[in-house]
Parts: C-alpha cells; structure tokens; sequence
C-alpha cells in the first residue's frame, strides 16, 4: 500500500529521493555479494542476493506510485519536474541492478555446486570497475554531483573490452574442456550481467545529470560534453 505523501512539494520530494537511495544502497548490497558470491565460492552470499531482491523490487513500485501522485498533485514544471521524472528513471535502473546481482548469484550458486572454474579470477578486474562505476553512479545522483556523474559514459568502454576479451577466453576454454561447457556458459551470462551493471550505472549518471542540468547526454560521443 502507498505511504501517505508529504504536504508540501519539497517534502514529497526529499521522500522520494530518500526511496531511491534506499533502493540504491540495497542494490549495491546485492552486487557486492553477488561479487562475494563467485570469487570466494560462498552459496550463503547468493541466498542473501535472492532473499533482499524483493524489498528492491517493493521499493520500485513505491517510487512509481509516489512520483506520479507528485506529478498530478503539485503539476511540477521545468527542474522540478525533471527531478521527479529522473528519480522514477532511476529507480527502474536500480531494480534492474537488482535482477542482474540476482542472476549473477543463481548462476555462481549452479557453479559452486561443481569444480572451481580456473578461468574465474580473471573476471575480477571488470567486476572491480562494474562495483566502482555503479557507487560512483549513486553518488552522482545522491551528492548532484554533475562532474562524477559525466565520468561515467567513458569508464564503460573499458568495462565493455574487458567483458568482450574474456568471452573469448571462455570460447577458447569451452574447446579445450567440453565437459564443461555448460560451466561455462553460465560463466558466459555472468560476465554479460556484469557488462549490463556498467551500462545500467552509465543510465543513471545521464538521468542525474538531466535532472540537475536539463541537459540530455545519452547520445552525445561522451559524458564530458559542454
């Protein structure tokens, strides 16, 4: 059931960043576990990323609710309603993060049922820069923090190289251990959930940045436009 809104604007809207933030923070949660998870082979870990997902998922939904009820009862314009507009942008980002950490720990769970997979550690570096890009992400939003938010665009490209470099690693692992390819295929959509974390991350810094400046930087070459 929806909470009741706050009297004034200012009110329904500090509430409804807070729910974000909140929503931020669990996602976060689940990511670095979800990252516990496959490089120290702990199934507790992927429980716990299965088990919190609903709160995020609850809390999307509020976001929802509370940012049209904003809209049609203040009929904000111009910053204000970008603010609003962005937040439930933002939130939907965030449940996504969600369900990729949640992939991310069925899989690792699936594999910690068989041998260690030799090649995982190598994952490590673009799940370091995925957990890094998406902080920076909440951090943008949560301190408007324009300048961080910009960084983001130009951090996923070596995201996305790092990603695309291992698949080929596992290409070449799936020939010589077909015994394995079904590990490794697992280990294939892992790295692809991670990719999509750097992605979901660089969507957040380009709504905090058009909610703070107005300006849309989603299609321009990089984030440290003009």
């Amino acid at each position: 059931m929806s909470k009741h809104i706050l009297g004034t604007f200012d009110e329904a809207l500090g509430s409804l960043r807070n729910d974000v933030l909140t929503m931020g923070s669990l996602a976060e949660r689940a990511v670095a576990l979800a990252s516990k998870s496959l490089f120290s082979r702990d199934t507790d870990s992927c429980r716990s990323v299965i088990a919190d997902d609903e709160a995020i998922d609850e809390l999307e939904k509020q976001v929802d609710r509370d940012g049209i009820e904003i809209i049609v009862r203040f009929q904000p314009l111009a910053s204000d309603l970008r603010s609003v507009i962005s937040a439930m942008k933002i939130s939907g980002n965030l449940e996504r993060v969600g369900d990729l950490a949640v992939g991310i720990a069925r899989r690792t769970r699936k594999l910690n049922e068989n041998t260690a997979i030799p090649e995982i550690p190598m994952l490590g570096e673009a799940f370091r820069i995925a957990q890094e890009m998406f902080r920076d992400s909440l951090r943008s939003f949560g301190g408007e923090d324009e300048a961080l938010a910009r960084t983001l665009k130009d951090r996923d490209e070596p995201l996305d190289q790092l990603c695309k470099n291992f698949d080929r690693v596992l290409t070449e692992a799936m020939v010589r251990n077909p015994g394995q390819v079904r590990e490794y295929l697992s280990l294939a959509i892992i790295t692809r959930n991670i990719e999509r974390i750097g992605d979901h991350a660089t969507n957040i810094a380009e709504d905090a940045v058009y909610a703070m400046s107005g300006r849309d930087i989603r299609h321009s070459d990089s984030g440290a436009g003009k």
